[in-house]
């Protein structure tokens, strides 16, 4: 079954009227989205380094992976617009090489203060990168294509994020205590200089651009909006302060004003920051939804696991790594299949891709909460190994297809824009994913005095995995009534 809907002009697009070389230019902005990718999960094993050196207390330390992830949130929504108004080819260049100069300021920085706003700094230029590859998807690929291609970079953001620790590991291992986490940022300069020139020479050049005037007033609306939801969320699996949820009164409050803006000013201005009539396709909105809640539950997963292995039953960081590389390379294969299957399947792949891993994570639960203290750590892992990689290879077939999907009814203009869209859910579902999932691990966790705390961390395991279960749920009901609307 092909992809539903009267989109068959898509099937009947002349092999001359590709891009020849569209495949290298996906491979290219695979590249930079990769070096964005690295530096998420990168910092997860250098951290103790870097206080050591820099005398970061522990909550300084934890606002080197925030505030990286806080940055490359509030961005793409506004890089998507200006992608698409200025060039998709222009905003890629700026933005590897604003990665480019903060990673070497990062990796000279001095003092934890320079260190931190450097950091943030190189997440807004991530930020700019990554809209663009999904907006040259759908500007160079015909939609039988466009499965494939979100497989490879759904597999990409897999590979990348598993290789992070491995890669920052070795790194340390190279330079030693005190040059070895500088290392890991200072090697993205000549790579991410290598990848500048190769874009520069290949990215395909833009069309011609009607470009309009950044709605200035939405940009200040929707940044409040965004930091009022991402800053308690991030701050949550730190300090689990519940007085952290009264950021989202005025998160909604913004929300609302920039909704309003818009729809109406902004609109009757001529260059919105968004189109809201995109909230009218169906299949866009539904994406938006599915790509919103299963966020939540698919970096969730991960960050406890890695908690549960170390506090819980006394695993060293590497080996724990290795374990949630598992779940990673899950997701890397599951991408790729996804991509191939989406063709044939249709929007059917995104429900069975979710009951795949709604089996992966409801057994990884079973395990954690059943087998913590009666097992070994060695074989309790092995008993995780199944299901974690069930788990992996379900996520996976969700995370490119519904990329495909939801933007299936859009031209490659506004593209980018879209995507950024989409990515801003994916941003918010991680981070307040994490900050959920994270709050039932604790409430397990530190309640009493357990005798057996590998059994204690595993019941409190199970309970993360069954709120990311819910959240996996959610995504499946929003699947499945796209299904039965496109019937």
């Amino acid at each position: 079954m092909a992809i539903e809907g009267n989109r068959t002009r898509a099937y009947l697009v002349s092999s001359s009227d590709l891009d020849p070389h569209r495949w290298r230019s996906l491979a290219l902005g695979i590249s930079a989205l990769g070096l964005t990718l690295l530096d998420l999960s990168i910092v997860s094993v250098i951290l103790p380094p870097i206080g050591a050196a820099t005398g970061a207390n522990p909550t300084q330390l934890l606002w080197v992976v925030s505030g990286y992830a806080l940055a490359i949130g509030i961005v793409p929504i506004v890089a998507g617009r200006l992608g698409d108004d200025y060039g998709r080819r222009r905003m890629l260049l700026i933005g590897i090489a604003g990665f480019v100069l903060m990673s070497a300021a990062v990796g000279l920085a001095p003092n934890v203060g320079l260190l931190l706003a450097a950091r943030f700094v190189q997440g807004l230029a991530g930020g700019l990168i990554n809209p663009q590859v999904s907006g040259v998807v759908q500007q160079l690929f015909p939609l039988p294509e466009r499965g494939r291609a979100f497989g490879w970079i759904g597999a990409a953001v897999g590979v990348f994020t598993a290789a992070g620790p491995v890669v920052g590991g070795a790194l340390v291992a190279l330079g030693g205590p005190h040059f070895g986490w500088r290392l890991c940022f200072l090697v993205n300069v000549p790579i991410g200089i290598a990848v500048f020139v190769l874009c520069r020479m290949w990215w395909p050049p833009a069309a011609r651009q009607v470009r309009r005037r950044l709605d200035l007033p939405g940009v200040g609306l929707l940044t409040i909006a965004l930091l009022c939801v991402l800053f308690p969320a991030v701050e949550f699996t730190t300090r689990h302060d519940p007085l952290l949820a009264l950021f989202l009164v005025p998160a909604a409050v913004f929300a609302a004003a920039f909704i309003w803006w818009e729809a109406h000013p902004a609109r009757r201005r001529g260059y919105p920051l968004i189109d809201v009539t995109l909230f009218a396709i169906r299949s866009f909105a539904n994406g938006l939804s599915v790509g919103l809640l299963f966020f939540c539950a698919f970096n969730g997963l991960g960050l406890v696991l890695a908690l549960y292995l170390q506090d819980g039953i006394g695993m060293s960081a590497a080996k724990a790594g290795g374990v949630v590389a598992l779940y990673a390379a899950g997701t890397a294969v599951g991408a790729l299949v996804g991509g191939r299957l989406l063709p044939r399947l249709g929007s059917v792949v995104l429900p069975i891709a979710l009951g795949v891993f709604a089996v992966g994570v409801t057994a990884a639960g079973i395990v954690s909460a059943t087998l913590s203290g009666r097992l070994a750590s060695g074989a309790l892992v092995a008993a995780l190994a199944g299901p974690l990689l069930v788990a992996g290879l379900g996520g996976g077939g969700v995370v490119s297809p519904n990329q495909a999907l939801a933007l299936a009814d859009l031209g490659a203009r506004g593209g980018s824009t879209a995507g950024g869209m989409l990515q801003t859910a994916q941003r918010i579902g991680n981070a307040v994913g994490a900050a959920v999932i994270s709050a039932a691990f604790y409430y397990v966790a530190t309640s009493g005095h357990a005798s057996d705390r590998a059994a204690h961390y595993g019941l409190a395991y199970g309970l993360a995995l069954l709120v990311t279960l819910l959240f996996g749920v959610g995504a499946f009901v929003v699947a499945v009534a796209d299904i039965r609307r496109r019937i």
